[in-house]
C-alpha cells in the first residue's frame, strides 16, 4: 500500500463513511481497515482523519497501542509469543529468541521472504498451557524451545498455501 491506488483510496473512504453515525468509530474503521489491508500505515491514517475528523496525532496513539493493529505488513504467518507472566516464567523468552534466532528476525519484524512475522505479546489467556505460542490463531501448548525447528518447518511447507 505505499502509493495508495484511487481504489484503495476509495475503499477507506467506504469503511469510514460506514460508521459515520456511530459516536465512537475509531475502532471498527481501524479494525475493518486493517482485516482488509493487513496494516495501516501514515498515509491511511491520514485518509481516515481526514474522513473523521480525528486527529492523526489520536489515530496513530489507538493504532500503536492495541496490538492487533500494525503499521507494516505482517508476513504470512504471525508468531505471537506470550511473554506474560505464566508464560515468562516457565521459559517464555527462550522460545521467543530461538524463533528469532532461526528465522533471523527480531519481535515486530517480518522476514524477507514476507513467510514471518514474530511478535511478542504481554498474555494471550491460554495461562493454564504456559508457555504457549500463536500462530495465526492457532494455539501452541506447553511449549518448547526444542519444538521451534519443527513448527518452522511445518510452515515453510504449507508456503503460500492457505
Amino acid at each position: 500500500m505505499a502509493h495508495l491506488q484511487e481504489s484503495a483510496v476509495r475503499k477507506i473512504s467506504e469503511i469510514c463513511d460506514r460508521y459515520k453515525n456511530e459516536r465512537t468509530p475509531l475502532i471498527m474503521i481501524l479494525s475493518d481497515i486493517q482485516n482488509e489491508y493487513g496494516y495501516i500505515p501514515l498515509e491511511v491514517q491520514e485518509i481516515v482523519s481526514a474522513k473523521t475528523g480525528i486527529s492523526v496525532a489520536e489515530i496513530y496513539g489507538v493504532v500503536t497501542f492495541y496490538s492487533f493493529f500494525s503499521l507494516k505488513p505482517n508476513g504470512k504467518y504471525v508468531i505471537g509469543c506470550c511473554l506474560g507472566t505464566a508464560c515468562y516464567v516457565k521459559g517464555a523468552q527462550q522460545i521467543i529468541d530461538k524463533f528469532s534466532e532461526m528465522l533471523g528476525i527480531k519481535p515486530g519484524e517480518t522476514t524477507d521472504d514476507g513467510m514471518f512475522t514474530i511478535d511478542a505479546l504481554r498474555c494471550i489467556g491460554a495461562c493454564a498451557s504456559a508457555p504457549a505460542v500463536t500462530i495465526n490463531g492457532k494455539i501452541y501448548a506447553h511449549m518448547s524451545v526444542d519444538r521451534v525447528a519443527g513448527i518452522i518447518d511445518e510452515y515453510r511447507k504449507l508456503g503460500g498455501a492457505e
